[in-house]
């Protein structure tokens, strides 16, 4: 694995989360920062060895005993080089994040987010690398790296529940991108700590990574998950229902784990996954040729181009799960993350499948209104992928 080519990502990943955050300032209400205090002592630290940090807004009215936890996203270092780097940005230190503001599925109004707008809304910041997943004891005393995603999950999960979430009614587990892997690899430990009358579920956006070749038929992207579970020491906190029967590196991929999930999962994605098409199917490693244009914007991909997509959507669509517990919604937009801002969650204005919005979708699957089987026609034929764009 060429851990260059992971590193030439991040500032198109920091562009993309530039744009998200100046959405939600636009649409969204702000909340301020909370440092976990007591997590230094428990060696719950971010990457730089400071505190994690949560973002909380209290629930109100029917909504008071609901809790929305959403974990943010932003990729993964697979080698001590690439966690080091990490640390000079808010990806690895909290000391270098801002206060944010609340959008999309963190709305606080009826008319934008009509499901959970009362609810607790959490928002989990993510500063460790590895999908809340790393516990490595052991710190280098020259390179001062400290692994420990898990640590930092559980920390914020034991304030949460003392802040009352113990008492939660209705519960769910989410995130994007990297978070919204990591709502898939938590989802059954977080329906472990709350209450066994609780309605508890998980809904993972741009989430579902799959274990693909890309154009040159190498497998970067299991070598590089592998080395994120090697240096983070991740094998022991991925679920043991899919250890127990697959390596450590295949339950770093939601189509392993997902076959024995105990939880109902919402599966929220594009089968044209941006950040998958450039860095799963079209990795610059694989030096695959006039692929520049095609995969940053589709609708520049020739005949050819479009051919290897739709392979790739097929591929997508075969390792999703089956059952009544899964909700999916799979668009075709070239998109990645649609639950966090308004524009892509619920505007007049936001992408769907037939007549049905994203916040509608999950609010269906979520209280049992009607079994959510929502995949889209192949791209290009839905229109509504162009009017967010056009916002």
């Amino acid at each position: 694995m060429d851990p260059k080519r992971f590193q030439r990502i991040y500032p198109l990943i920091a562009m993309v989360n530039v744009l998200i955050l100046l959405s939600m300032k636009v649409n969204g209400y702000p909340v301020p920062k909370t440092f976990l205090s007591n997590a230094e002592a428990k060696g719950a630290v971010c990457l730089d060895g400071s505190p994690p940090v949560y973002h909380f807004s209290p629930g109100f009215g029917s909504g008071a005993n609901n809790w929305l936890v959403h974990m943010e996203g932003g990729g993964w270092c697979s080698t001590p080089e690439e966690c080091i780097d990490r640390r000079s940005n808010f990806r690895g230190s909290s000391r270098l994040m801002k206060d944010l503001s609340f959008s999309g599925i963190l709305a606080n109004k009826p008319k934008t987010n009509p499901d959970f707008y009362n609810w607790n809304k959490v928002k989990v910041r993510y500063c460790d690398g590895s999908s809340f997943t790393g516990d490595v004891e052991t710190v280098d005393p020259e390179k001062k790296v400290y692994y420990r995603g898990a640590r930092i999950w559980l920390a914020i999960m034991e304030e949460l529940l003392a802040k009352g979430m113990k008492n939660a009614q209705n519960a769910m587990l989410s995130g994007c991108s990297a978070g919204g892997l990591a709502s898939i690899l938590h989802c059954d430990k977080f329906r472990d700590l709350l209450p066994a009358s609780a309605n508890v579920k998980c809904f993972s956006d741009a989430g579902y990574f799959i274990q693909a070749k890309d154009v040159s038929g190498a497998d970067r992207i299991g070598d590089f998950f592998s080395s994120v579970v090697a240096t983070h020491g991740s094998a022991k906190n991925l679920p043991s229902s899919c250890t127990s029967k697959f390596s450590p590196n295949q339950c770093f991929f939601p189509q392993y784990v997902v076959q024995q999930m105990r939880t109902p999962l919402f599966i929220l994605n594009s089968a044209y996954d941006e950040w998958q098409v450039r860095n799963v199917l079209v990795p610059s490693a694989s030096k695959a040729k006039g692929w520049t244009d095609c995969k940053v914007d589709i609708s520049k991909c020739d005949s050819n181009q479009i051919s290897t997509l739709q392979g790739f959507r097929s591929e997508f669509l075969s390792v999703l799960p089956t059952g009544s517990s899964f909700g999916k919604f799979i668009i075709s937009c070239h998109a990645h993350c649609q639950s966090g801002t308004q524009a892509t969650w619920l505007t007049d204005k936001s992408p769907s499948i037939g007549n049905t919005k994203i916040a509608k979708a999950v609010g269906d699957w979520f209280y049992g209104r009607r079994v959510v089987e929502d995949i889209d026609c192949p791209y290009p034929c839905n229109s509504s992928c162009s009017k967010v764009i056009e916002e």
